[in-house]
């Protein structure tokens, strides 16, 4: 028997079906409700409404639990490689040996750019930020890549999603050196996604580039890490744009767009520019007194958040990652020992405790960026670079799911009431 929930609404008794995931909240289907009672349901920012339903991604943010496929993201940010994890969100499965080295094989012959692609870059103002050159040069791909435009076409939408995950470093690593005046640096197969994309963007014709294997796994950590985290704002819109039957570069750069706001993809960029407001290690207790303070709109940036009510699983695997790279560039920044400390205070102190303000990936991802070497300007440009096989994934599901129609969001109308028009000269 079909489990049910009654409502009453409109002078009308309704039995909406209860449909049941494989794991989480139950979901009520109130597909007719607007065709049986004439009203809609109000959910600003949609916080609760499925807009899909997905076998990709699961979150349970009161446990702290986030799962790729069912595997959980703190094994496969240990285990695995971002390639493994790619393969696994397109494709449901992790890969054996044979499948992960045709995949990886495949996403390195597609990385190079279309020339042309070179004096695109140069029309943009050379301080122009790296995610406003990201929007413009992923959607102009669908000028160049026509031939796996027909989404109606499983093996064009495959096509078209590993041109993307595999153009995105070289895109990214572009936007870098445009700003900074180097020569653009073509892609060598004969390294790793993640070593390769280090090369583009550090790497210079005059000297031979040697990928340091702990900067390397950790910036694979940080793909991994941000790969896909389930219906969030950009992948909504990815799913939006692709869902009136877009291009995929089309629906990707508009992911982008979204991603790009300081309430999405800045999270850890913000949380660095904390840290060096902070300055020192000395005027940390003065900072956490002012986020205790309710009238203090200070708040501590990359601590808590909005999803996970406990703690972010992926902040565990950031946790050991910081201190790896930190001990094996040997860099020295008072930001760095403010991080480490502003980290022992918060986890140590009651108040965080109780309220489970603990730092998130952003606070840990920032700072091992910013050893690294890279601009704060270039944080979210990482974030899209991971997040495409996310968007691509969630795209192709989309697009096969048969009963996926275009969206259309409603609206509770607050404006004036039907009025007749006054000629210009008559109003007052």
């Amino acid at each position: 028997m079909t489990d049910t929930a009654k409502l009453s609404a409109a002078g009308k008794d309704l039995d909406l079906k209860v449909m049941h995931g494989s794991v989480g909240p139950d979901v009520l289907d109130i597909r007719k409700l607007y065709a049986q009672t004439g009203m809609f349901t109000y959910d600003p920012g949609f916080t609760s409404t499925a807009s899909c339903d997905s076998a990709i991604t699961y979150i349970d943010g009161d446990e702290g639990v986030l799962l790729h496929r069912g595997y959980p993201i703190g094994q496969l940010a240990e285990q695995s490689s971002f390639m493994e994890v790619c393969h696994l969100l397109l494709n449901g499965e992790l890969p054996t040996q044979d499948e992960l080295d045709k995949f990886s094989y495949t996403i390195s012959r597609h990385t190079m750019l279309h020339e042309q692609l070179a004096t695109f870059y140069r029309g943009f103002r050379r301080d122009a930020h790296p995610m406003a050159i990201m929007c413009g040069v992923v959607g102009a791909l669908s000028a160049f890549y026509q031939d796996s435009a027909d989404i109606t076409d499983p093996q064009q939408r495959m096509i078209a999603s590993h041109r993307l995950i595999a153009k995105m470093p070289t895109i990214a690593a572009m936007a870098y050196k445009y700003s900074i005046g180097q020569p653009f640096m073509h892609p060598k197969n004969n390294l790793s996604y993640t070593g390769n994309f280090l090369q583009m963007t550090f790497g210079v014709p005059a000297e031979e580039y040697v990928v340091n294997p702990v900067v390397e796994k950790a910036m694979d950590r940080i793909f991994i890490l941000h790969a896909d985290h389930e219906q969030n704002a950009s992948t909504s819109t990815v799913r939006l744009a692709g869902s009136s039957g877009a291009n995929p570069f089309a629906c990707i750069a508009a992911g982008i767009a979204c991603l790009w706001g300081p309430a999405h993809g800045g999270a850890n960029e913000a949380a660095l520019n904390m840290l060096r407001e902070i300055g020192t290690v000395d005027r940390i207790p003065e900072y956490i007194a002012r986020a205790k303070d309710k009238n203090d709109p200070f708040r501590l940036m990359g601590f808590g958040h909005r999803v996970y009510k406990n703690y972010d699983p992926r902040a565990t695997v950031m946790q050991q990652t910081v201190r790896e790279v930190l001990g094996e560039l040997g860099v020295t920044d008072p930001v760095f020992d403010v991080a480490i400390a502003l980290e022992e205070m918060a986890l140590s102190d009651p108040y965080f405790i109780e309220k489970k303000l603990f730092p998130n990936v952003d606070f840990y991802s920032g700072v091992i960026l910013s050893a690294i070497g890279f601009p704060t300007t270039m944080f979210t440009a990482l974030f899209a670079l991971a997040r495409t096989v996310g968007w691509v994934a969630q795209w192709n599901e989309m697009i096969s799911d048969p009963e996926q129609k275009i969206g259309r969001p409603r609206q509770l109308y607050t404006g004036p009431t039907q009025r007749d028009y006054v000629a210009l000269g008559d109003r007052k």
